[in-house]
Formats: C-alpha cells, structure tokens, sequence
C-alpha cells in the first residue's frame, strides 16, 4: 500500500492541480463539523453540572442524537471522498493493543448505559504494524458502535489475531463478536452496499443511510484487505471480520507474569475470554484452581458484593460507575480492583501485587487510575488560539478542568505575538482561523526560534490536516470535539519537558 493512495488531481506537468470538488468537500467538512462539534462539546459540558434525573436523561438523548448526526457526516462525506478517488493513508507505526483498547474504552460508557459488557483482546503473537491508524480506527469503531448500539444483551467483543501472512507481512483478522440478533445470511452481501439494509424495515439496523458499512468496506479494500459478517461460532449473534496484510513492526510487550498462574471468574463469555486473552498476552497461563483468581463483580447479587474465594487472592472486576464498591471489596478481603473494559498492563499490576511479587501499597498506580485524577496538571500555563467562541469555551474549561492556567488569542497573529511578550508550556491552536490561520502562525513560531509544544485543534479528520500540521512545525493532532481523555493524554505528553528537546 502507497504512503498515499493515487488521487485524480495529483499533478498535471508538475503543478499541482486544485480540484473544486476536493475544495468543496473540504471547506463542507470543516463548516458542517464545527457546529456539531460545538454542539456535543457543550452538552458534554452540561452532562458535568448539577442535573436532576429528567434532565440528565434529556441531555443523554440529545448528546446522542448530535453524535449520530456527526456520524452520518462523516460517513457522507468519507463516501464522496471516496467516490471523488480522494482517499489517502497517511502510514506510520500502529501500537495494536492501544488501538483496540481505545477503541473499546471509547466505546465502554455507551456499552455500560445499556448494562452491556465490552472487552479486547489481542493475541501474543501479534505484532505492531505500519498502517493509517485513523482510518483503522474509524473501521473498528463503526463496527464496534454497530455492534454495541444494536444488541440489547449480553456484549461486545473486539479481537485481532493472526490469520496467516509471513513474519514480516502478517495477515491479521480484527474481529468483533456481540450477542445481538444476526445477519441473515441473504444480507451479508447487501449490507456492505451503499444503502443497503437487512431489509427494507431495519433501515436503522445498518447506520441508518446505510452508507457506514459501505465506508467500512471501501476502506477494507482500500487497504488491500476484505471485511466479512458470519454467524458467531459459539452463540447467537454476529461476527465481523476486517481481514488485511500490514507491514510487521517488531515489539516487545513484556511478559511480566511468566510462570504465574491465574484464575478468572465471570458469568459474561467476552469478559472471561479477553481477560484469559490478556493473562496470557502478558505471559501468565489460565488455571481454575490459581491461587490469585480475577473475580467479576457481574457474579454479585443485586445490591451486595461477590464473596471472596476462600484460600485465595482474589481481583474485583467492576465498571466504571461501580467505584464506590471499592471500599467494600478491600472490606471483604480482595487484594485489588480492575475497571472494565481491563488493560494489559493494570492487569499483570494487579495479578502480581495480589500474588506477593509487588507490594500493593508500593505497586505503581493503574493506568484506569489516570481517569479520575485532579487537576494533574496545575501549574501548566497553555495559550489557547481559537477564533469560534463556542470552541474557545469548550477547550478552555477543560484545561482549566484539569489545573491549567489558560490565556487565549482569537487570530493567529494575536498567538504570535502573545509567544513574543510571555512563555508558555503549550498552544493549542486552532487549524482554520481568518486571516493568518493556524499552519501560517505555526510557521512564524518556529521562524522565531521558539520550540514551545504546539498542537493542531481541527474538526476535520483526514489524514492530510495531519500530514499538514506536521509539515507545518505543529507536534500533534486533536480533532473536534475535544474528548477529555484525548486532552489528558497530550497534556501528559507533551508537558513532559523531556520532550521539549524533541519538538524543534
């Protein structure tokens, strides 16, 4: 696969040639997200206050009206970029586990809102690859949200294991399962069609337009590979499969609990499987009878709490809202807890503080912790460039949220001279703003010799806006609507000052 796919207004006697309809596309992109984003950014914003239980309940549904609508235009305009021979890749090196686990925790909340499980896995002998991890990730979570907002019980499950290919050009299979109603199999072509549904009566079965399966079969082929659905080989429901040969990447995960044995109880197959999955993707091995035994709180009767095995460590599994059973547990005699969808790496923690080979009250925090933490970074000052007052509202209550003392400019020359007159640890800076936009303004920072961290704030997700901001002297990406755990994540990153020495 080229690092970019042929586009018909490549270059015409060297020049290159602007297309309208690309421009078009382009500019509809950015004025149609912006007000979507501002619109879930808001009521995210308000979903954080004081409501009561109908109001909460109003703002859930119009937070998740706004999101579909911003799924539908993104899936409108993927397909006229794809039909219009404008899709590119943008190829770098893909952390796999990561991918999947984001994917899957992004998902957690609506997954949980409907007392579904969601869990991941990722096989041992799977390695990192080169891919686009955009487009990756928007194949895996239109089939993950799919699965998780058509299936009324049981769960969903996200899963890569090899399927054959060389050592270096693994063939991998990304499979997600759920316990839904199926496909029948006369629709298991149809529905990767443009507007294609089950039938005529489920249209909103299939995203509604039924352009999202389209996408992701376009982009599955786009890769060189091929997406599938079949029956599920061990209960009801479906599985689809996105099947493609990477490029390998050589990595080591670590196998921090070799030779440790480990037991797991749940009554939910996904989660016992992805947890079994991880143990031994982490180097343990799954025995019944193990002395530490992961235990989901799923098995407790209705208000109380799982009893600890007798003899034996044990590790609580709970969702998110389940928190305030912690104390009880510790209460009970567990030696720790782990937050559903699981993390390798918090698991093989947890396992090895409940065996005695780390001390819990020494072992280092779980990454999950990082979700709840406050204010983690006072102290850090941000200079926040964003023309739309809506956006500017948005991104500057959740710095401040997280501790940040924030400063803002409304053009890119103001932000140019602010980073003359003061030091700053980071600027957000909005791609597309009037006069000297966010690329130009980037440019003049470094001209002037100032390294300070700069990242790209867009509601565009092409590849391209990417390639754009890097080219341009920015250091990351966020797209809009800014999601809290985004943010944390490039706070954390970049106010790192070790890698100040990396960003000129």
């Amino acid at each position: 696969m080229a690092r970019r796919a042929a586009s018909k207004d490549t270059e015409r006697h060297g020049a290159p040639v602007v297309d309208p309809a690309h421009q078009f596309l382009r500019l509809m992109s950015h004025e149609m997200r912006t007000p979507l984003n501002g619109v879930i950014g808001m009521i995210n914003l308000l979903q954080r206050t004081r409501l009561d239980g109908a109001q909460r309940a109003y703002a859930e549904t119009a937070r998740q009206s706004a999101e579909h609508l911003l799924g539908l235009v993104n899936d409108l305009l993927d397909y006229a970029r794809l039909e219009a021979g404008k899709l590119e890749f943008d190829l770098a090196p893909v952390d796999v586990e990561g991918l999947v686990r984001g994917v899957a925790e992004l998902l957690s909340a609506r997954a949980h809102d409907k007392g579904l499980e969601i869990a991941w896995s990722v096989a041992a002998d799977v390695p990192d690859i080169v891919a686009d991890e955009g487009r990756l990730r928007q194949v895996l979570f239109n089939l993950a949200g799919n699965a998780v907002k058509f299936t009324a019980d049981g769960g969903v499950r996200i899963g890569v294991e090899r399927a054959g290919g060389t050592e270096d050009r693994p063939l991998l299979a990304f499979v997600v399962d759920d316990t839904g109603p199926g496909v029948p199999a006369e629709a298991r072509i149809r529905i990767f069609e443009e507007f294609g549904h089950v039938d005529s009566s489920d249209a909103a079965r299939f995203d509604g337009a039924g352009l999202g399966l389209a996408v992701v079969r376009r982009l599955a082929e786009a890769m060189g590979g091929s997406v599938a659905v079949e029956d599920r080989p061990d209960g009801p429901g479906a599985r689809f499969r996105l099947t493609a040969a990477f490029q390998a990447v050589a990595v080591d995960r670590g196998r921090p609990l070799e030779g440790q044995a480990v037991a797991v109880r749940s009554p939910d197959p996904f989660v016992a499987a992805a947890a079994a999955a991880q143990v031994q993707a982490a180097g343990g091995r799954i025995d019944p009878d193990a002395a530490v035994v992961l235990v989901d709180h799923a098995l407790a009767s209705a208000g109380g709490i799982a009893p600890a095995p007798a003899g034996r460590r044990a590790v609580v599994l709970l969702r998110p809202a389940d928190r305030d059973l912690i104390a009880r547990y510790r209460g009970a005699g567990y030696q720790g807890y782990l937050i559903k969808p699981l993390r390798r790496a918090s698991l093989a923690e947890r396992v090895l503080a409940a065996a005695g080979a780390a001390p819990a009250e020494t072992a280092a925090p779980a990454p999950e912790d990082d979700r709840v933490a406050p204010a983690r970074f006072a102290g850090i000052r941000v200079l926040l460039v964003e023309d739309n007052p809506v956006g500017a509202l948005l991104a500057r209550t959740l710095l401040r949220r997280e501790g940040c003392t924030v400063e803002t400019a409304a053009t890119g020359e103001e932000a140019v001279a602010a980073l003359k007159r003061a030091r700053y640890d980071l600027v957000f800076m909005d791609m597309r703003m009037p006069g000297m936009d966010g690329p130009t303004a980037a440019r003049a920072i470094r001209a002037a010799g100032d390294a300070t961290p700069v990242l790209a704030l867009t509601a565009n997700a092409f590849s391209e806006d990417r390639r754009l901001c890097l080219e341009a002297g920015m250091n990351d990406h966020l797209v809009k609507p800014l999601d809290p755990e985004a943010l944390r994540a490039a706070l954390t990153r970049w106010t790192n000052r070790a890698n100040h020495a990396k960003v000129a």
